[in-house]
């Protein structure tokens, strides 16, 4: 076992190696496969080329090199297109606070029988005379950067349940198709569309199609 992947119990090292593909013989070689792909997307600028920053990616497309520096790609493209959702990106901003405290999202304290954290949203909640869509977005880009930086969950992945049982016309009326793009990218992005991070979705009032 590598530094990089200290902090992981032996049945999550076991399960990185039998689902993820993980070895720890060849890991840093895996990660620098990755990184010198950067060269090749100058239009890009990556902020975060470490080793436990690309590892983050490896993981999350079962140690595909080209996949996982896609995504990468992916991750700060995203960033570089939407400029102004990202300033002031903290929990104290304005907007994301008040999210924050309205469950945008809420985490259960236990994980589901796979190791996953299991994040719940309750659409109705949203109280359009204090944050915005926009807000909630930002507020759930937010805690899952943070909650990504354990390893655990980093192989394990999430969960994220959205119930959309009384939420209304007047909210619904906000969910305009570039903010469901806007959405829809940043978190196929962030939470990764793979066997790992796993997205839920519970379409009570049939808003969305999942």
């Amino acid at each position: 076992m590598t530094h990089l992947q200290a902090g992981l119990s032996p049945e999550t090292l076991e399960k990185a190696r039998l689902e993820l593909n993980e070895n720890p013989d060849t890991l840093h070689q895996d990660i620098q496969e990755v990184r010198d792909m950067v060269i090749t997307r100058p239009d890009i600028g990556f902020l975060r080329t470490d080793d436990a920053f690309i590892l983050r990616f490896l993981r999350a497309r079962k140690f595909h090199h080209f996949e996982a520096f896609r995504l990468l790609a992916q991750y700060f493209e995203y960033r570089q297109q939407n400029l102004d959702m990202f300033k002031s990106f903290k929990a104290t901003d304005p907007g994301i606070k008040q999210a924050l405290k309205d469950g945008f999202p809420g985490g259960l304290a236990n994980l589901d029988h796979y190791g996953r954290k299991i994040l719940v949203l309750f659409a109705a909640n949203w109280d359009q005379s204090r944050y915005t869509l926009v807000d909630i977005l930002r507020a759930i880009l937010l805690s899952l950067e943070a909650m990504i930086e354990d390893p655990e969950l980093q192989v394990n992945g999430f969960v994220l349940i959205i119930d959309w049982s009384n939420f209304t016309f007047k909210q619904a009326s906000k969910l305009t198709p570039s903010m469901l793009r806007l959405a829809i990218e940043g978190l196929q992005v962030k939470v990764y569309k793979s066997s790992t991070f796993l997205v839920s979705y519970i379409c009570v009032l049939g808003y969305l199609m999942c």
